[in-house]
């Protein structure tokens, strides 16, 4: 099951804001919480217990699950070791991400922990890391794969990397995560904060298009907002994702009959196997409406990303709805009656043959 998360920071954030924070998310039924102890005081470590411990428990009394970013150097300063992970126990955490890892023996050895804490490895980094850890006959149930995000402006991962690294997880069963990026969210665990990201092409997208492009690589099972604290409103437009059906915002014409409206919105698209360069194909809609009189009322030319419904003039194509995936003249017998919107065009691409996907109407 896919699912959405949160990040929060008990360094650099109130107890009592988290915890409000973590409500809201819940109430739209986020399910992860990622928490960073990259950067600690080893003198301060039960000022560290007491907040990420009171945080950490209360995420898990909503029914979240809980992850803390941590490195080598974080072991060594709070005088942890590989093969005793109790203190993370002790402060309620569900696992453990290594930002940086061992030899990959530690790391196997780690999937036996006692405590039973899920070991999540760093995706990003582009070694054999994974297969040398499983190579070590490592309990793959459970490693858990995440990717970095990257607050400097540039430096986020390039598209081709992202993919080639994260397959290597998928081909060995592993569940994987990866970050978007918050616009209206300012905190994040250093000082530069120019967007939270994992891919660097998301960094000014909107949080919609981010997540499900990532979802629409079939690569990705959680995706976690990096910075904090994201709006209402940006929690409940990604709750409502539908994550295993592509979902294109679009803006339909006024002047759209009811019929074509209900097309668009309610009925069930997918692309037809037999695919073309220059549309997508959804052709049940001429099926269950034949013989309704589809009458011309926009015959402009089309454009990318516009949405067609075919007249009553081109016969037993009817009804059937299209989207334009390069520009085409039109012959005056379609009906050009909205568009996906320029932000949600990226993910056109990923419509695959029999690919299922719908709408959802926004304003101009």
């Amino acid at each position: 099951m896919r699912t959405l998360g949160i990040s929060v920071y008990p360094n650099h954030q109130s107890v009592e804001d988290i915890k409000e924070y973590m409500k809201l998310a819940a109430k739209y039924g986020f399910k992860r919480v990622f928490t960073c102890l990259l950067s600690v005081d080893p003198e301060e470590k039960e000022r560290i217990v007491s907040d990420f411990s009171e945080t950490i428990f209360f995420a898990k009394s909503l029914g979240m699950k809980v992850v803390a970013d941590v490195s080598p150097k974080v072991f060594g300063e709070l005088g942890i070791s590989y093969d005793n992970l109790e203190f993370f126990k002790e402060i309620g955490a569900d696992g453990i991400r290594l930002d940086m890892g061992f030899t990959g023996n530690e790391e196997s050895i780690m999937t036996f922990n006692p405590q039973n804490l899920d070991i999540e490895l760093n995706i990003s980094s582009g070694t054999r890391y994974l297969e040398n850890i499983l190579s070590y006959q490592a309990n793959d149930n459970k490693l858990l794969g995440c990717h970095n995000f990257y607050p400097h402006r540039y430096t986020g991962l390039s598209y081709d990397h992202f993919i080639e690294t994260t397959k290597v997880y998928k081909e060995n069963g592993i569940r994987t995560a990866a970050f978007v990026n918050s616009p209206t969210a300012k905190t994040g665990p250093w000082p530069v904060e120019e967007g939270l990201c994992t891919l660097e092409m998301h960094r000014e997208w909107p949080i919609t298009t981010q997540t499900k492009h990532l979802w629409a690589t079939d690569l990705i099972d959680d995706v976690i907002i990096a910075n904090a604290f994201a709006s209402e409103e940006e929690l409940k437009a990604l709750s409502e994702i539908n994550s295993y059906k592509l979902t294109l915002d679009c803006v339909i014409r006024e002047d759209t009959p009811a019929l074509e409206r209900k097309i668009i919105l309610e009925e069930f698209h997918f692309n037809r196997g037999d695919v073309s360069d220059y549309v997508i194909r959804s052709t049940q809609s001429r099926v269950k409406y034949k013989g309704h009189d589809f009458k011309p009322f926009n015959t402009e030319d089309m454009a990318k990303g516009d949405i067609i419904i075919e007249t009553s003039l081109y016969a037993h194509y009817a009804g059937e709805l299209q989207i334009a995936l390069l520009p085409m003249e039109n012959s005056g017998k379609s009906n050009v009656v909205g568009y996906i919107t320029p932000n949600d065009r990226v993910l056109l691409s990923y419509i695959q043959p029999w690919q299922k996907f719908g709408f959802n109407e926004v304003s101009q």
